[in-house]
């Protein structure tokens, strides 16, 4: 087991990157779905509204290996050659991908919270589009959306397991080869739960931070 502990030091860097660059990407593209879908263009909401019925109803994991299979046959075919998909980028992209179809949810839910008089009289003050959603709508939204959105980050840390699926050397990846070389499954996955426990309880200590904290600005 200690010849494991650097490579464990390793993978739980590994597996933070991932969960980190997933999660902010995943956020961005979730608030532009969301202001989308709520958009007066029904072809645009039904489209986002398309997209995440997909991603929700799709598990994670087979997101996962479509986009990792299906990237290496479209490189492959692109370079005429084989060209294998870095195992990272892809399960940064289907997580990134699983965590946007959420998000947009908890966002859309979220702005329709936010009361209607607030935009109104953002408007009677001659606040621009962007202004509005920068000082007015946005900070209400993420209000009121801070504990799903919270839970989200939760899942997300949890998902990264399912990327050592492709290969990547990630905490679950550590600990499943080194319950096979040393026939010692128990200690090393309990050393892998120990890991993301840490992590999930690290992401909800700041979440219950934020939460306290936070509706200060929305008074």
């Amino acid at each position: 087991m200690g010849g494991f502990t650097a490579q464990f030091a390793v993978a739980l860097t590994v597996t933070v990157s991932l969960g980190l660059i997933s999660g902010c990407l995943g956020t961005a593209a979730g608030v532009f779905l969301a202001i989308s879908k709520g958009a007066a263009h029904p072809r645009l909401t039904s489209i986002v509204t398309a997209y995440t019925t997909i991603v929700r109803g799709v598990p994670e994991l087979l997101i996962i290996l479509l986009i990792y299979f299906g990237g290496t046959t479209l490189a492959s075919r692109l370079a005429g050659r084989y060209v294998e998909v870095n195992a990272f980028s892809a399960g940064v992209i289907a997580l990134s991908v699983v965590f946007s179809g959420y998000a947009t949810e908890v966002f859309r839910g979220a702005i329709a919270a936010v009361p209607s008089g607030q935009t109104e009289a953002a408007k009677a003050l001659g606040l621009s589009a962007w202004q509005r959603w920068l000082l007015i709508i946005g900070p209400q939204m993420l209000r009121l959306a801070l504990p799903a959105y919270g839970n989200l980050w939760i899942s997300l840390f949890k998902d990264t397991a399912l990327v050592s699926i492709v290969g990547l050397t990630d905490v679950m990846r550590v600990a499943y080869i080194g319950a096979g070389s040393l026939r010692s499954p128990l200690t090393f996955y309990l050393a892998a739960s120990a890991l993301y426990l840490s992590l999930t309880t690290l992401t909800l200590l700041s979440i219950r931070l934020a939460e306290r904290r936070y509706p200060a600005l929305g008074r």
